[in-house]
């Protein structure tokens, strides 16, 4: 069945249809890019949720993950994200297939389409124009028809006539002659042209036609086929992930079939296990008879008695039940401690005896500002006091995690050896390296300096021991703990199992000089030992410090004499570098030359930063 035959006559029919199976493509091509989009939004959708349900590190969440239920649901958000990566091959391969091809097929159709349908278009031409010269040349053959008749009738009757000269007979005569051979010519011509015509028009309509029409039967059926292949290769796409995502689902159940309550109760009790014994029976205690009444050593009573007084003397241990309040120990680690030392007395230009008042800063007398510096509350001695302060309230506990029972000690103390085992690992790794390269140095001087190595593997060396020796103490904690060890009662704490110093000892420090960088200096009376160590602590904070560069320039408008300490003295219309700004308190820290630097009132000088420096 061929179009050029049966349809011939049906030319904007057939034009019609085929821009409708044009439409039909391009539809079937936009329900493919909805579908696309569908497969990413829903890809997106599915990692959302799993990257939402994902345990939070450093977190409580974390820590649950040793439960197998847990690990499972992990497993399973886990296999959700394949599954929506799944999706996304889907989405990919639609759009690479199917939509792309498509859209690059149908550009190609409806250009093949426009030049079958100019092709045609032009051959109606052709045939239109052939007809209207047939019709032309048949009305000019008619014409001519009737004035060659005319002509005769116009002769005979004026041959008939015997009033009409011989003249006019034979004009007529040659006019009538002349009319028929003109006829007779139109005549010629119009026979030529009818044939002509039938030819162009067989040809037309059994071969120019059929030809065409076959061309645009053609393009409608690889259309069609194209459709049906685009529709399988539809479900194509959706066939090849289903044996990945029947292994996502596979992943699913194993995680649920990993799932062993057994081993969660069990990491509930290693988890919560305190390692106190069970109390025992409690004694009865006879009323009827006329006798003191006595308690026994088992009962709650007398172990809440025994908690407080042992808590109080603090020199012997004794049982903790879970139902019993905590003792006094725990309330002092978890007690607030004692805030910083207000700021330097001398914190304005105000109380500078030498100068105008600052005019920031309010008027206040200086014995008053003394005595609210004499009567604060007291300072901590030293800035790893603070932060160990600020531990301990935050309820981390003591270094040999003393505060913990007995079984949730020994597991935080082998968990501390592990970690320092680990660091301990990589530096060795860390130490082995570097003696490679440096024996590389030495048979390859070109290379390198093997003496530059020297201060790296020194400090790798010193960090290996100060990590044996903290591996060491943690060791003979936890031996301690197992039992391996004999305790002592009067044995000595270690430094970290120091408590902070009482109220009385650190009430020192109150009378202690503040200069205006904030620095503390002890006064004489003051125990050595602990002034040597919050000395070398304090030291150990600040071996790093970096000099400062100037970051700006200022002139003073006043002199400044510089009496107290760490200020330093300038005379009126003096210039100075500055090297750190005014950071509230009413001081500028200067710079005159590289050994001499101090603070300065911020109302004494006109600061000149420099943009630069400060990146604004």
């Amino acid at each position: 069945m061929s179009w050029g035959t049966e349809l011939w006559d049906q030319f904007d029919n057939l034009e019609k249809h085929t821009q409708w199976g044009i439409e039909f493509v391009e539809r079937y091509n936009k329900f493919v890019k909805d579908r696309t989009d569908i497969e990413i939004s829903y890809a997106k959708q599915l990692r959302n949720l799993s990257k939402k349900y994902q345990p939070k590190r450093n977190s409580k969440e974390e820590e649950e993950q040793r439960y197998t239920s847990c690990q499972a649901f992990l497993a399973v958000l886990n296999e959700m994200n394949d599954y929506a990566g799944q999706h996304e091959v889907i989405a990919e391969n639609m759009s690479g297939l199917i939509f792309a091809e498509l859209s690059r097929y149908i550009q190609e159709l409806k250009q093949e389409r426009k030049l079958h349908f100019q092709e045609g278009r032009r051959a109606q031409q052709h045939i239109e124009s052939c007809w209207k010269q047939l019709e032309a040349s048949k009305r000019r053959f008619e014409r001519d028809c009737k004035e060659a008749e005319r002509a005769q009738f116009h002769f005979e009757k004026m041959d008939n006539d015997f009033n009409v000269t011989k003249a006019d007979v034979e004009k007529a005569r040659q006019q009538a002659q002349t009319r028929h051979q003109m006829a007779s010519d139109s005549k010629g011509e119009y026979s030529s042209v009818l044939q002509n015509f039938n030819k162009e028009q067989h040809e037309h309509y059994y071969t120019n036609i059929p030809n065409i029409f076959q061309k645009i039967q053609d393009l409608d059926e690889r259309r069609i086929v194209k459709i049906g292949e685009s529709m399988k290769t539809f479900s194509e796409v959706d066939r090849q992930v289903i044996p990945i995502i029947g292994k996502c689902l596979d992943g699913i159940t194993k995680a649920a079939e990993s799932v062993d309550e057994k081993h969660d109760t069990q990491l509930v009790v290693e988890a919560f296990k305190s390692g106190f014994e069970q109390p025992g029976d409690v004694e009865f205690e006879d009323f009827s008879q006329p006798m003191k009444r006595t308690v026994s050593e088992s009962s709650l009573s007398n172990s809440r008695s025994d908690g407080k007084q042992e808590s109080k003397s603090g020199k012997s241990k004794g049982k903790l039940w879970p139902f019993i309040k905590k003792n006094k120990l725990m309330s002092l680690l978890t007690s607030p401690h004692q805030p910083p030392p207000p700021p330097p007395s001398c914190s304005s230009p105000s109380a500078v005896p030498n100068g105008p008042q600052s005019p920031k800063q309010q008027k206040e007398p200086l014995s008053h500002r003394l005595n609210e510096f004499m009567t604060s509350k007291p300072k901590i001695h030293c800035f790893r006091s603070l932060k160990r302060g600020l531990s301990l309230k935050l309820g981390s506990g003591p270094e040999d995690f003393s505060h913990l029972p007995p079984e949730q000690r020994r597991k935080k103390l082998q968990q501390k050896i592990d970690e320092i085992n680990k660091e301990i690992q990589k530096e060795s790794d860390q130490r082995d390296g570097l003696t490679k390269m440096k024996d590389v140095y030495i048979k390859n001087p070109q290379m390198g300096r093997p003496e530059s190595v020297d201060p790296r593997l020194a400090e790798i060396e010193q960090t290996i021991e100060k990590l044996r020796q903290e591996s060491s103490k943690f060791e003979a904690w936890l031996a301690e703990v197992e039992g391996r060890l004999p305790t002592r009662p009067d044995q000595p704490r270690r430094p970290s199992e120091m408590p902070e110093l009482p109220t009385t000892a650190v009430n020192n420090c109150a009378q202690d000089r503040e200069s205006p960088d904030g620095s503390y200096t002890e006064e004489q009376n003051q125990d050595p030992q602990l002034k040597v160590a919050a000395q070398n602590e304090f030291d150990d904070e600040f071996d790093d410090e970096e000099v400062l560069t100037a970051i700006g320039t200022c002139k003073a408008m006043y002199a400044f004499e510089g009496q107290n300490e760490g200020t330093i003295a300038m005379a009126e219309g003096e210039t100075l570098s500055v090297i750190e700004e005014d950071k509230g308190d009413g001081w500028t820290r200067v710079r005159r030359s590289e050994d001499e630097e101090g603070y300065v009132p911020t109302s004494y000088v006109e600061v000149y930063l420099d943009r630069n420096t400060k990146g604004t």
